[in-house]
């Protein structure tokens, strides 16, 4: 029994030993780990790694002021990359703008030869009945001819770039009239027109045009005309104009013909009714000489049939007037160039004549169907200068053109409407007479 409790106390004191001898190795190891850190304190206060953060973030400043650097450079050029963008799409979009007026020009035309094909299919198609009374209606549109650009494959050329839904404004223009000229290009550029075609009869109004930015044509030489495109008066043109314009009936397209003697307040073509071969401004100066009146003719030494009711109206202008490609049309322009060729006479004249004369024994009249424009809309300068100018209510109309045919000194008064419509002062046409000085 006494063996065994000493072994176990022997036992006990090496256990005990074993366990301080543990003790004061851990405490050793505390220690000597507080004296590192202090050590490692003293002689590094700012961290061990801290020297190389400071190099790390110098890299990443010394980075970031070269990447903002170079960034600057791109923002630059990618503003001006913008911008050049910016003014593309601005071209693109005028361009656009211009395409959709075209497309919706097209579309209303389509819409309008819809209504005008089924109305020629239901007069010609087949044989029928008449309706009931006050419901008929006879065919008023002639259809439009197939277009042959066989004629002149060079003018067909430019008319495809110029007409707008196959239409377009044609002037006839030579050195003579070329201030008058200038005033018109003006007044069509301020009202947005670009359906515009000068046909110059020599080279300087060629070359005129060129300068200005406005869409020309020169006819192949043809001595037959040429002397008259080059010297001729405002007469003289004007009865060439029917020969010309031939071509661009058969090419396809209507015509707005005008002379240069013209100033555009407003697009004509927003204004036309296209129902008739031809359309054609008035040399009336009221509803009766406009339109169209009866007037009768006293003749005494008839006794009881004294009183002879005639038909009167004032003549078409032929230097303004909207002509389509149809036959008759085209066969209108034969007539007046045949028989200008022939005659001594005012062209004026025989487009009315051919116009109206019916037929009779030994003559076949021209089988077209006109129209009258409104005559304070497509307004001569007789209705302006004796009447509207004197009117309060009528001084606020706007017209669609005015055309100094009424008078010789029309530069001026050209550059005086120019002045009243577009700007504004009011008594610009107060110096002018009514009609003319002789």
């Amino acid at each position: 029994m006494k063996m065994a409790v000493r072994r176990d106390g022997s036992l006990m004191r090496d256990k005990s030993s074993a366990q301080s001898c543990r003790g004061s190795r851990i405490l050793i190891a505390i220690v000597a780990g507080i004296l590192l850190g202090c050590v490692f304190a003293f002689f590094y206060p700012h961290g061990f790694f801290n020297s190389d953060d400071r190099i790390i973030q110098n890299r990443r400043v010394g980075k970031s002021d070269i990447q903002g650097s170079s960034s600057q450079c791109e923002t630059s050029e990618r503003i001006n990359m913008l911008k050049a963008d910016i003014g593309a799409l601005s071209d693109k979009n005028a361009e656009l703008k211009k395409q959709i007026q075209d497309l919706t020009e097209k579309l209303r035309q389509a819409e309008q030869g819809k209504d005008h094909a089924h109305e020629q299919f239901s007069v010609l198609g087949k044989p029928h009945k008449a309706g009931p009374f006050g419901t008929v209606k006879g065919l008023r549109t002639n259809p439009t001819v197939t277009p042959d650009e066989s004629v002149n494959p060079r003018l067909a050329k430019i008319l495809e770039d110029v007409a707008v839904g196959k239409e377009l404004i044609v002037v006839l223009a030579n050195s003579n009239v070329k201030s008058m000229l200038e005033v018109q290009i003006g007044s069509i550029k301020r009202a947005g027109i670009t359906n515009y075609l000068v046909v110059a009869l020599d080279n300087q109004i060629e070359e005129f045009c060129k300068e200005n930015d406005v869409h020309v044509y020169k006819r192949d030489p043809d001595e037959g005309i040429d002397s008259i495109a080059k010297s001729g008066g405002n007469h003289a043109v004007s009865g060439l104009k029917f020969r010309i314009l031939r071509e661009f009936l058969q090419l396809g397209y209507g015509v707005l013909l005008s002379d240069v003697d013209i100033v555009y307040l407003q697009n004509p073509f927003n204004h036309l009714y296209r129902d008739s071969d031809v359309e054609s401004m008035t040399d009336g100066h009221n509803n009766m000489t406009a339109y169209g009146y009866n007037d009768v003719f006293d003749e005494p030494a008839m006794g009881w049939a004294r009183y002879a009711h005639t038909m009167r109206i004032w003549v078409y202008n032929s230097g303004f007037f909207y002509i389509r490609p149809t036959l008759p049309s085209i066969e209108l322009l034969d007539r007046v160039a045949g028989r200008l060729s022939r005659e001594k006479a005012w062209d004026q004249a025989v487009f009315n004549e051919e116009l109206y004369f019916p037929s009779h024994p030994g003559y076949d009249g021209l089988h077209a169907a006109k129209r009258t424009m409104d005559f304070y809309m497509f307004m001569n300068s007789k209705v302006l200068f004796k009447t509207v100018r004197k009117d309060a209510n009528l001084k606020k109309l706007k017209p669609v053109i005015l055309h100094v045919n009424y008078h010789p000194d029309k530069l001026p008064r050209m550059k005086a409407i120019v002045e009243f419509y577009i700007n504004g002062k009011q008594d610009a046409l107060e110096p002018f007479p009514d009609g003319s000085n002789w």
